[in-house]
């Protein structure tokens, strides 16, 4: 079979299932199995991460689809997240631009226009991966029903009091120039300085370590621990702050470390979050000396960037003799998860809703839902526990779902307007009001959304695309595990605002893919792109790899697991074309009468039927595959074909028709069992030599198979085990003595053996060519 021809195979059934609209949603059905759909960022090229977890869904769906073909349907729609900081971020490299310098107008038109241009292509990424959504039941993070729904939600929530807006310290990306949650977060580790400063209490050298000189300017505050005996008689004085010669407060506070650094700690506005707890315990005047874009505000050293302030700080520091010591030291870092950026805190008005108040709750939803792998749930529950700030949802950005709110300009009244419902969706710098209350003139809100305000709100969003039929909870959410804080945490944290409900009953996360055990980066240059793999080898070789990695653990990316799968796809359709060359023109019908071995057979088919349902019904989809694998390679394809050529080619009729029956059988099975992983070359086999038969437009909306009648006689237990081995056995007698398959020899057995196969005595002659078997200690005689 050649690239091609899989290829064309491919392509073939990829535009048969789109014509044909295999996966259109029937919401006719009694039973729905709902899945709330990551809607993949349009402004990312789908890379092999992206491939292995939208498979790895794929698969659970496809399952259902057919174990509920004749009673229910699936509801899988298909969303892309092209909402916020993103898509900004690509509409300003692509173009050259910042976002900040052109018209908000402007700005997002061209948003709007490229979205249109590339989303048709990125969509058809997902289709050529093989993901079995109904493409028809589609949304965008941006469009106006989204943004009706987001901008819903967040009135809803404001007028519950649950959404407010404060001045606070956030955390500030300079990069992106916008507020970010916590859940927007990463740590790196850095090299930087850690610098042993002079500062002055009376007259007298004070030392104090900080990684931060750049932020001397905003110092408010020293800490001295008050079980220090070192620096105890300091608590109550002021100490003068190097270059910037102002004085600060000295403090007693637990917060400093009395063995870290010199065990004095210089409390600025802002350095950390342990600093803003500071300022506010003590009630603190901040001093703000950063601008938004990260520069410094004022003084000497105004319009410096942060780094640049830091070197010159630095060098001013020691040649004024200012620093007693200084070593390089490797630390972690908060960063923007979007840039990179080092991130600051720094006080802005924003929109926040209220979480923190409510921890007991979003853990007590969590254990409610199922968790596939159920550790998973931990990291839920720790992100939980360590959350310290309500849940920022404001940005300062162009792109994004405007929030629908005005403000009173007059000082006495400022009072807050409210969209209607009705106006909804609305951008308020396109709309101006009065102020209900007192006449007066309003200005608007200039803040957008965060995307998570929207994204979590995902299954309402799918929901109304068909008039709401279906309904939370859905039955699936699959995700990675990165986003469990934000994305899972969030739609709970909604669902439950908003309806007092779940969001769905399971939850199927997908680990990380490397290379070489490396988080796979374009700086690091070790991405690899799932199209460049789909052409080398097939799209269902690259599912069948995803299948490998078991949920929610981390794959590290194996050429030789893609090729793996290459092989399976080539011999099943080879298998196939073995089958059916002796089935021409085959009418599926039980014969009076199975041969035992037929039997035994089958009851081996049967359990393999129950630990798949078993496996993907549990979400584990690797287990799944690996007992289809070992199945068709080593019991159907390496013994059962040989067992039965004989009465293939030469049998009688009855035992023709048992062979021909269960070989039919067991083909259509497996294919069928084995099809949520290989939907490709499954449908290429069922199309060719099932389908006349079988009716059915697709093997995917056919039913799941169902086990076989079982046989009455339980004696023959172990019979199908016990020819198999003796068959191998047989077989490495023949390879060690350099004979061929076929030769032919005489076989001493062992009594009980032989007792025990005698149902089964033919089939292991013709199928180990046997001239004759004597009794006694196994043995192998050439003719």
């Amino acid at each position: 079979m050649s690239e091609l021809n899989l290829k064309e195979i491919e392509e073939k059934w990829r535009k048969y299932w789109e014509k044909e609209k295999i996966y259109k949603t029937d919401l006719s059905r009694k039973k729905i199995y709902s899945i709330d759909t990551p809607p993949p960022t349009v402004s990312g090229k789908m890379h092999i991460g992206h491939a292995f977890s939208y498979s790895q869904q794929d698969f659970i769906v496809r399952f259902w689809r057919m174990f509920l073909a004749k009673k229910g349907n699936v509801f899988y729609p298909f969303g892309t997240d092209d909402n916020g900081l993103p898509t900004e971020r690509l509409i300003e490299k692509t173009n050259n631009i910042k976002s900040k310098d052109i018209s908000r107008t402007e700005f997002i038109e061209l948003c709007l226009k490229t979205l249109k241009q590339i989303t048709p292509d990125f969509i058809q990424d997902w289709k050529n991966l093989g993901v079995s959504c109904d493409y028809d039941i589609y949304y965008s993070t941006i469009d106006k029903n989204s943004q009706k729904i987001s901008q819903k939600s967040f009135i809803e929530l404001y007028k519950k009091g649950i959404a407010y807006r404060k001045e606070f310290p956030v955390i500030w990306c300079p990069e992106c120039q916008t507020s970010i949650a916590q859940a927007e977060l990463e740590e790196k580790e850095l090299i930087t300085l850690f610098s042993t400063l002079k500062f002055k209490c009376e007259g007298k050298d004070l030392l104090i370590a900080t990684t931060r000189p750049e932020l001397l300017g905003a110092c408010v505050a020293v800490f001295v621990n008050p079980n220090d005996k070192r620096y105890k008689k300091l608590i109550g004085k002021k100490a003068k702050v190097p270059l910037f010669d102002f004085e600060v407060p000295i403090f007693s506070d637990s917060s400093a470390e009395i063995k870290k650094g010199t065990g004095i700690l210089m409390v600025c506005s802002y350095g950390d979050k342990y600093d803003v707890s500071a300022i506010n315990k003590h009630k603190l005047k901040p001093r703000i000396v950063l601008n938004q874009n990260g520069t410094i505000k004022e003084g000497k050293y105004k319009g410096l960037k942060i780094n640049e302030a830091r070197t010159k700080i630095l060098e001013d520091l020691k040649k004024n003799n200012l620093i007693e010591e200084q070593k390089e030291i490797s630390h972690a870092v908060n960063v923007h998860d979007r840039c990179g950026t080092e991130i600051e805190f720094l006080p802005a008005e924003q929109w926040f809703i209220k979480i923190l108040d409510k921890k007991k709750k979003w853990i007590e939803q969590g254990k409610k839902i199922n968790w596939h792998p159920d550790f998973m749930y931990k990291r839920y529950e720790n992100w939980i526990k360590g959350l310290e700030w309500d849940w920022n949802i404001s940005r300062n950005r162009h792109f994004g779902i405007p929030i629908p709110i005005w403000y009173c300009k007059n000082q006495k009244c400022r009072h807050v307007i409210v969209a209607d419902e009705k106006e909804l969706p609305i951008d308020p710098l396109q709309v101006k009001k009065k102020c209900p209350k007192c006449n007066s003139e309003t200005y608007p809100e200039e803040k957008v959304l965060d995307t998570w305000a929207t994204s979590s709100l995902t299954p309402q969003i799918a929901s109304s695309l068909i008039k709401n039929k279906v309904v939370i909870p859905y039955s699936l959410r699959p995700q990675a595990h990165d986003i469990i804080r934000t994305w899972a945490f969030y739609t709970i944290v909604k669902s439950y605002l908003h309806e007092k409900k779940l969001p769905w009953k399971n939850i199927m996360i997908s680990g990380y893919v490397t290379l070489n055990k490396e988080k796979m980066s374009k700086s690091k240059g070790n991405v690899i792109l799932p199209q460049e793999v789909i052409n080398k080898f097939c799209t269902d070789a690259l599912r069948f790899g995803a299948a490998g990695s078991k949920p929610g653990e981390d794959a590290d990316y194996q050429e030789k697991d893609i090729l793996l799968g290459k092989k399976f796809v080539i011999k099943l359709l080879n298998a196939s074309r073995f089958v059916f060359i002796n089935l021409k023109n085959y009418k599926p019908k039980k014969p009076k009468k199975l041969e035992i071995i037929d039997k035994l057979f089958l009851e081996k088919l049967n359990s393999l039927i129950k630990k798949t349902t078993d496996s993907f019904q549990g979400y584990n989809y690797s287990k799944a595959r690996l007992k289809i694998e070992d199945f068709f390679w080593h019991v159907f394809c390496d013994n059962y074909l040989e067992i039965i050529k004989w009465r293939v080619y030469n049998g009688n009729k009855q035992e023709k028709e048992s062979a021909f029956y269960t070989l039919y059988n067991a083909l259509l099975t497996i294919i069928k069992l084995v099809s949520p992983i290989t939907p490709f070359i499954t449908e290429e086999i069922y199309q060719n030599h099932f389908k006349n038969n079988e009716k059915e437009k697709s093997i995917h909306v056919s039913s799941w198979p169902a086990e076989f009648p079982s046989r009455e006689n339980k004696k023959e237990g172990g019979i199908f085990e016990l020819l198999v081995d003796l068959i191998s056995r047989i077989r490495q007698e023949k390879t060690k003595a350099k004979k061929s398959m076929n030769s032919e020899v005489f076989l001493t057995l062992d009594k009980k053996e032989i007792k025990k196969l005698k149902p089964v005595l033919n089939d292991l002659s013709r199928a180990a060519n046997i001239l004759k078997i004597t009794e006694g200690k196994f043995k192998i005689e050439f003719k």
